[in-house]
């Protein structure tokens, strides 16, 4: 396994100095016309299989758990794998994004052009899923993207529902999905059904925010009024405008995405200015135990979705791990409370072996065929690409849960299941104090 989190851009310029670079959206983006990849790897006996996650920054959280996944797969494959009849030794090459969209296209630059992956995976929010799809779409590489919804996936990349993408495929839940668990979850207490949305202004909160697909078409229907005082940007300091605005509306709960050091301001300053809800269900910034614990007790209640947990009843096609058995091993292994995006990197690892093992040879459209063939049981639950809900993505269940005191610690239990009821509750949801 080879990692880099922190190749210069001048490290890149010298490795692909003789081929030609566009600026394009964001970051890097390579001309198809003069950077054509050649499957370098067909006639060797290495497979290089690429990924790509936030290891550092606002959104680490989301590549907390890597090292151990990688290192998992790495034991799997130390005798190689075989595709297309051939035996081969796996090499994997992960690179930090560092929770930045521009460094996302940069490194993914760099797996295709100087270490021709012959597949690139990449997790973790649209920061670093579609800038690393774009990279691979452009250069005529497989890719195998989660831990984004679609609609900040799909639409954020300009996809276009009656064509798809060629090259790159998704697997995780919509906000369809997050709507539904987060309305299940309130249906199940007594409130004034008014909520506060707070939408960032990035791909993530501007999808959750979009008035056709997002939370202010949906929420009408489903008997709640949704106050938007409008999009906040990135590392605010200040929300007293927001908190007014609902203070005002009498809103009793707050729902929205945040990137975690915005959810502890604005968490802050709520109390600071007397602003109570009774619920608070809040995607992305509430996912990880680092995340919750560093609020103090007043982590305590909060609610958030639940992509994958130690009681999903899903095993790994890889290691024949259960759920619980997975997250017990990463707990020993790292000494740290178990995470969701466990579940899903070592899913995303599954897919991709999966894949290779199936592929014909290692010609890029074969890979590609492979992965849109797919049929498989993961511990996130089945994954084969069908059409739906568009070209290219498949979806994955999604349940919803509160941070509930267990003792010295907050555990995440799962408190609301309708969307997908073969997930168990473990709990119920209590109103903040």
């Amino acid at each position: 396994m080879t990692e880099d989190n922190g190749t210069s851009k001048d490290q890149l310029r010298s490795g692909v100095s003789r081929r030609t670079v566009i600026q394009a959206g964001v970051g890097l983006v390579a001309a198809p016309a003069v950077l054509r990849v050649i499957p370098a790897n067909a006639q060797s006996k290495v497979i290089k299989i690429g990924n790509v996650s936030p290891r550092t920054g606002p959104l680490a959280g989301f590549g907390e758990a890597d090292p151990f996944i990688i290192d998992q797969v790495k034991g799997i494959l130390a005798k190689g794998i075989q595709s297309g009849g051939k035996t081969y030794s796996v090499e994997i090459i992960s690179k930090d994004s560092q929770s930045n969209a521009s460094r996302g296209a940069e490194v993914a630059a760099e797996l295709i052009l100087r270490d021709k992956v012959d597949l690139i995976l990449a997790s973790g929010t649209p920061d670093t899923t579609n800038p690393v799809a774009d990279q691979a779409e452009v250069n005529e590489v497989p890719c195998i993207t989660t831990n984004c919804p679609w609609q900040p996936y799909f639409f954020g990349r300009k996809g276009d529902p009656k064509k798809g993408f060629n090259w790159t495929y998704h697997f995780f839940w919509g906000l369809e999905d997050i709507i539904a668990s987060f309305t299940a979850l309130w249906d199940s207490a007594p409130t004034n059904k008014v909520v506060g949305g707070m939408f960032s202004n990035d791909a993530d909160g501007n999808a959750f925010g979009d008035a056709n697909l997002g939370f202010p078409a949906a929420l009408p229907k489903a008997g709640y009024k949704l106050v938007d005082p409008g999009r906040f940007q990135l590392m605010n300091n200040d929300f007293t405008a927001q908190i007014s605005a609902f203070k005002a509306a009498n809103v009793e709960i707050v729902t929205g995405v945040f990137i975690p050091p915005d959810f502890a301001t604005f968490w802050s300053q709520a109390a600071q200015q007397g602003f109570k809800p009774k619920i608070v269900t809040v995607a992305k910034a509430l996912l990880f135990p680092s995340a919750v614990n560093a609020l103090g007790e007043r982590g305590n209640g909060l609610t958030t979705e639940i992509w994958w947990s130690p009681n999903h009843p899903f095993k790994s096609g890889l290691t024949g791990q259960s759920s619980k058995e997975l997250a017990d091993a990463y707990v020993k292994a790292a000494n740290r409370p178990w995470t969701q995006p466990i579940g899903f990197q070592h899913a995303l690892f599954e897919v991709a072996i999966d894949t290779l093992k199936r592929a014909k040879s290692l010609d890029p459209k074969a890979i590609r065929d492979a992965i849109a063939a797919t049929d498989y049981q993961s511990i996130v639950g089945p994954v084969k690409w069908t059409g739906q809900p568009v070209k290219n993505v498949t979806k994955t269940p999604l349940v919803a849960g509160q941070w509930q005191r267990k003792g010295a610690n907050l555990d995440l239990v799962i408190t609301a299941n309708k969307p997908a009821p073969q997930i168990p509750v473990g709990g119920k949801m209590e109103l903040l104090s």
